[in-house]
């Protein structure tokens, strides 16, 4: 078994202070007031794309059930709010003992979601359900918009991979959180060990200018990569004259040379330069890899380059330029009373500013035109049209407390392929545009 199909913790004691205080606040208040028992609905859910987007991809779920398995108040925790006066006796007292029992639903990562999507439902006492809110929104926030980066990029790239390399580029524990959603969004590979350790994702690398630097020619840096590594590695060739380094490249590891990297210049012309240089000496399997702060863009011009794969980093671990998904998480239903058979009462937040929601436990089906391409995201409440049933998206993800779907990540990469190929050719357009498919409510009464 490998480690993408283990529950692991995160890189602290415990996930319980990925919280905003407010929601302890809540919780003190709804204790003492007696409604913090009252069985609740949340739901994740986005209310646009961001701007130009034709749709979203879902990614974080694995890492949001570890998050929830680990949500645990030790004592080192329990002192901090103590110290802090952050909450009472009585609540600390709640918190120690606190381990989510409720359920929780939602579309499978990997699966693509629109406006109004219901990514994500939980279900349980107020209490338990509104501490999750912070950590589960950071998580789906983050990762799905790396994914969603991601799947343009790919989706651009046709059949060639692409190299997640932006470690270098965010926060040392958000970069392991990007290499995961980049696979999930069909990137093939990570420069992060990190990644590859936790998630069983593979891990390549080439080398930097400085390591050229370090020797007296290029030459002998490349003699001492390929002594080292074998003449299937890649040398970086564009430390000082391109052409030339291609020709010392050649003769130092022969025609066997698994590839060289260009880092910079006109991508687009020094590639067919490369390429036709390759070829005259022989090396004609040798690959052509280009980084060079690249995004969706900047690959979809090099498509008719000489290119066989692509790494990229900053563009890709900010979002391309959209760095959240803009993800929120609200109580859409609550029961009429502390009975625990009480029934269930949709609410929703009033606004203006379009900050409007609909209220009630929600169910969501993708309907599909006659040739099988998705037509329509519907979502609705009460019962699920006959028409729709074997087309719902929701899943069970935990139940009664315990991780019920965790599965392995390139079970989750094929996933979002498929979902993808389900849409209107038009969805992986870079041309600026609305969703791809429009969400249609089908609600009681």
């Amino acid at each position: 078994m490998s480690t993408a199909d283990l529950g692991l913790p995160v890189d602290v004691p415990s996930t319980a202070l990925f919280t905003d205080q407010y929601e302890l606040t809540m919780l003190q208040a709804a204790l003492r007031a007696g409604t913090a028992e009252r069985r609740s609905v949340f739901e994740v859910f986005t209310r646009r794309l961001p701007e130009g987007r034709r749709y979203g991809v879902v990614a974080g779920t694995g890492r949001v059930l570890d998050a929830v398995e680990n949500f645990r108040f030790d004592e080192d925790v329990l002192r901090f709010l103590r110290e802090r006066a952050i909450v009472g006796e009585d609540t600390l007292e709640w918190l120690a003992g606190y381990r989510f029992s409720g359920d929780i639903w939602g579309y499978p990562e990997g699966e693509v979601y629109f406006p109004g999507s219901p990514i994500m439902r939980v279900e349980g006492s107020f209490a338990e359900c509104v501490l999750l809110e912070t950590v589960i929104l950071s998580i789906l926030n983050h990762d799905s918009a790396i994914a969603a980066a991601a799947s343009r990029m790919t989706s651009a790239a046709g059949d060639r991979p692409l190299i997640e390399m932006g470690a270098r580029r965010t926060h040392e524990l958000a970069a392991v959180a990007a290499a995961r959603a980049a696979y999930v969004g069909g990137f093939a590979s990570t420069s992060d060990l990190a990644a590859g350790f936790r998630y069983g994702i593979p891990t390549v690398g080439t080398s930097a200018h400085a390591f050229t630097l370090l020797h007296d020619r290029e030459r002998d840096a490349f003699r001492a990569q390929v002594d080292s590594m074998g003449r299937g590695t890649t040398l970086l060739v564009d430390t000082y004259d391109v052409a030339e380094a291609v020709r010392t490249a050649v003769e130092v590891a022969g025609p066997e040379l698994g590839a060289v990297r260009i880092d910079s210049g006109d991508l687009l012309l020094v590639a067919h330069r490369v390429r036709q240089q390759l070829d005259e000496l022989g090396a004609t399997g040798t690959r052509i890899i280009v980084t060079s702060d690249l995004d969706e863009y900047a690959i979809a011009s090099l498509a008719a380059a000489p290119v066989d794969a692509y790494g990229v980093g900053t563009q890709l671990v900010t979002g391309s330029g959209h760095p959240t998904a803009s993800m929120v998480y609200k109580l859409v239903a609550r029961a009429a009373s502390e009975d625990p058979k009480a029934p269930l009462v949709a609410v929703a937040k009033k606004s203006s500013g379009g900050k409007t929601s609909i209220g009630g436990r929600k169910w969501a089906a993708r309907r599909l035109d006659a040739y099988g391409v998705a037509e329509a995201e519907v979502v609705g409440t009460g019962p699920v049209p006959a028409q729709l049933v074997d087309r719902q998206l929701l899943v069970e993800l935990v139940k009664g407390g315990e991780v019920v779907a965790r599965e392995p990540l390139d079970a989750v990469r094929e996933r979002h392929i498929a979902a993808r190929a389900g849409l209107p050719m038009s969805a992986t357009q870079l041309s600026r545009g609305d969703a791809v498919i429009p969400t249609e409510y089908a609600t009681e009464g």
